[in-house]
């Protein structure tokens, strides 16, 4: 008879019990302000998933994506900034 053993080490909470490093943690910093526009333009789309749209709700999804627009510009913008600045 033969024995069944794991050919790879066994996956537990401990082995899975990591933290984000300090780069990942400044890297979620920088995008905060566009997940802040992201979770405030579906919050605007989800009040409106049960009732029909009226000029209030277009105007405030309208003024989110806006939001979202000018939060990714601006990280777009800081991304080509600093990749500019360590290359020189």
């Amino acid at each position: 008879m033969k024995s069944i053993a794991a050919l790879q080490t066994l996956v537990t909470a401990a082995s899975l019990d990591i933290e984000p490093s300090a780069a990942e943690l400044d890297t979620i910093e920088q995008e905060m302000p566009l997940i802040r526009a992201e979770v405030e333009l579906l919050d605007a789309q989800i009040m409106t998933i049960d009732r029909p749209v009226n000029e209030l709700d277009e105007r405030r999804i309208r003024r989110a994506r806006n939001r979202v627009l000018a939060a990714r510009r601006d990280l777009a913008n800081r991304a080509g900034i600093e990749l500019a600045g360590g290359a020189a």
